[in-house]
């Protein structure tokens, strides 16, 4: 089995060496004779030292210059070797614990792909009541959350990848495809609950409540129209870091 890990990076040179340390460290941890591995950085025409610093990880790295992130994830895939693929943002720690569980589904060859509980490093009171509200959503609807989804290399390409239309919420169209494509073959897709994969909660502090708040009613309002909305795409390519 070979696993490819993807990593969609806009201006990430503050986190993405420590996001691909950990990966590393996890997969030479977890990787045994049966597993080879490659990680992929897609860098999403970034204007600091992302593609540099991807390049002295050791990591692949590719290039996509419509910033969306959506789009930039189909482009790390496309470059993508492996029989598996692990989507994980360039703002997230990659344990070997979590990875372990992930390996294990994928070995379990009873699901098309899935993803996992997730975490923050820093949240307001707020942000960890919206935290177990989506933890709670993934797990009940079987809903990856963007920060990791896995998924069969074949389920990935036959059942078209991320939508790349939408701005936001491109992890949602890709669960329900791949649970369309295993459903028909009589494979699951599942959310990981013995673990948690940890992100930065940067989010909640670079951002005001009446931002986010807004991008949550317009999402929550009309999904399908919020997700394709320029507005969310601006505010994930504003620059803050």
């Amino acid at each position: 089995m070979k696993l490819s890990v993807i990593v969609p990076a806009y201006n990430e040179e503050k986190l993405l060496g420590a996001c691909l340390a950990d990966a590393r460290e996890a997969l030479a941890l977890c990787a045994g004779p049966d597993l080879a591995w490659e990680i992929i950085v897609c860098d999403n025409a970034s204007s600091d030292s992302t593609a540099r610093i991807a390049r002295e990880a050791g990591a692949k790295v590719v290039f996509e210059p419509l910033r969306r992130i959506s789009v930039a994830r189909d482009t790390g895939a496309a470059a993508a070797s492996g029989d598996w693929l692990l989507f994980i943002d360039a703002d997230s720690r990659l344990s070997a614990r979590t990875l372990e569980a992930v390996l294990r589904a994928m070995r379990s060859a009873r699901f098309a792909g899935g993803g996992c509980l997730i975490d923050f490093d820093r949240k307001p009171w707020w942000g960890a009541l919206l935290l177990g509200a989506w933890n709670l959503l993934s797990r009940t609807l079987r809903l990856a959350a963007g920060s990791l989804v896995f998924c069969r290399a074949d389920a990935f390409r036959e059942s078209g990848g991320f939508p790349p239309e939408l701005a936001a919420g491109e992890e949602l169209g890709l669960s329900k495809a791949l649970k369309a494509w295993g459903r028909a073959r009589g494979l699951g897709f599942t959310v990981l609950s013995e673990t948690r994969h940890s992100s930065s909660g940067r989010k909640f502090h670079l951002y005001s409540f009446p931002e986010m708040l807004a991008i949550g009613l317009r999402l929550a309002l009309s999904p399908s129209r919020g997700m394709r909305d320029t507005r969310v795409n601006r505010q994930l390519y504003d620059g803050r870091r």
